[in-house]
């Protein structure tokens, strides 16, 4: 796929563009069919790097692609 350059107003397809289906439910170990909760998405959002996050007994390393892919989810979100 060529690069695509993102027009004013249009970020959605660039934000997209590497986008790996279900990457994020399975670093959250979150079912694929399940919805991924807004809670989680805000303490991911608002954890440091490198710090841990709990969710269902699971230990969370907060790294920058984890925290890129929650914070795009959690606007994403926001247009519903």
């Amino acid at each position: 796929m060529p690069h695509m350059t993102c027009k004013p107003g249009k970020w959605i397809p660039c934000a997209l563009e590497h986008h790996k289906e279900g990457s994020l439910h399975r670093m959250l170990h979150v079912p694929k069919g399940e919805k991924l909760p807004m809670s989680l998405l805000d303490k991911i959002k608002n954890t440091e790097l490198g710090k841990k996050v709990k969710y269902q007994g699971h230990s969370i390393t907060v790294t920058r692609l984890v925290k890129q892919r929650a914070v795009l989810a959690h606007t994403l979100k926001g247009f519903q």
